[in-house]
Formats: structure tokens, sequence, C-alpha cells
């Protein structure tokens, strides 16, 4: 048996895995990546490594600055500004068509989930949290009928993920509560499209501005890159 055979060969959990490093910045952004060193940091098998690197590019979390060399994204104030703003063009239209039609059971069900984890304990819980978050928030938007708004969401929360590590790690605190889902939960059963998309637009609001203060406040993030 070849050592390439005890590589990871699954194409989704090695999708995971190094989305995840991304993450919580273990491939720190504009950091080289290559088949080489996904293969031997993260035991995956070079030919899927060779097509996880096309699939993260396409997903803009990779980019190709010339063709020999890939770099994860950057991450910068400008590129958090601009995911900001689509959110707060997006989710709000796309929270409020899912409303008649979304499955409050299992978005209470899984906010209690996310409450019962906090406050955060370590870089592994909160990453959990992270990645429940960004479930339930596509929850919130899946049952609009749109697949291809559904689509930009996703990106947008992967997007998003990023910039939380960074609020994680300089507040060891997440940006809100679990009281903000359940406002956001109480108003969508009541099918009030306008006031879904206030009060939805108000949280990202806020959010934002806590996002934003929390970063222009540590002289670490004087850079180009936000490293943490």
């Amino acid at each position: 048996m070849t050592k390439e055979s005890h590589k990871i060969n699954d194409a989704d959990e090695a999708f995971e895995i190094v989305l995840d490093a991304i993450v919580v910045q273990d491939l720190k952004p504009s950091q080289k990546v290559s088949e080489k060193i996904l293969s031997e940091k993260y035991g995956i098998s070079r030919a899927i490594a060779r097509n996880l690197i096309e699939r993260l590019i396409a997903k803009q979390y990779l980019v190709s600055v010339s063709q020999r060399i890939t770099q994860v994204a950057p991450l910068t104030l400008l590129e958090i500004k601009q995911n900001f703003a689509l959110r707060k063009m997006l989710l709000p239209e796309i929270i409020s068509l899912s409303s008649a039609h979304a499955d409050y059971r299992a978005l209470y069900d899984l906010n209690d989930q996310i409450c019962d984890l906090l406050p955060l304990k370590d870089d592994g819980s909160a990453l959990k949290i992270l990645k429940m978050n960004r479930k339930l928030n596509m929850m919130l938007c899946e049952k609009s009928g749109y697949p291809l708004m559904i689509d930009w969401v996703s990106q947008l929360e992967d997007m998003a993920m990023r910039i939380y590590w960074l609020y994680i790690k300089t507040k060891n605190s997440f940006p809100y509560s679990g009281e903000h889902q359940r406002v956001i939960f109480d108003v969508m059963k009541q099918d009030d499209t306008g006031r879904v998309h206030k009060v939805v637009l108000d949280i990202l609001q806020q959010t934002e501005e806590r996002m934003l203060n929390a970063i222009f406040s540590h002289e670490q993030f004087y850079t180009q890159d936000l490293k943490v």
C-alpha cells in the first residue's frame, strides 16, 4: 500500500478541512498554497488537492496570482466592507421571501444549540459555533425559492466566517446573541415582509458596526491583510 493511499481522498472532506484552515487562519491571508502544501500539511491526496484548489478559486477562497502561484484570498477592510454591503442588500430580501415556508422548529432548535455552546471556550468550539451559525443563516434563506440568490448568500456566508473569526479572536465573544436570532424568527412568523426586511437590516448594521469597531481598535490589523 502506497503512502498516497493513506491520504484523504474524499473531495468534500478535504474541502471542509481546508476551508476551516482558511477561516481560522491556519492558512493565512495571501499565504501561498499548492498541491504539495495541502498534501503534506493536511494529508490530502495530490489528485484531490489539485481539484480542490480549482474549486476554492471558483469559490474565491483562493486567488491565482500567476500560472505558478496560488494564494489564500486576501482579507482586507475593502473585502469586509464589500461583504457587509452585499449581505445588507441580499439577506433582508431573501429572508423576507422565506418567511412563509421556513422550518421554525428547526431554526429555534439550532439557535438553542448555538446558545448552549456560549460563552466561547476555545478555538475548536468557536469554529463549531461559526459553522452552526452559517448553517442557521442558510436555513433562513433556503425556502425563498431563488436558487441563484441562495448560492450568492452561501459565498457571502463563507466569507463572513473569516470576518467573524477576527472578531472572536479580538473580543473572545460572538458578535450577536441568540436573542437577536429569535427576534428575527418571531418577526418572520408574522409574515410581514416589510418588517422582516427592517429587522434583519437593523441587526446586520449593528453587527457591522461592532465588527469594524473591533478591527479599528486593534493595532495588529493596521496592515493590508487582517491576520490574527
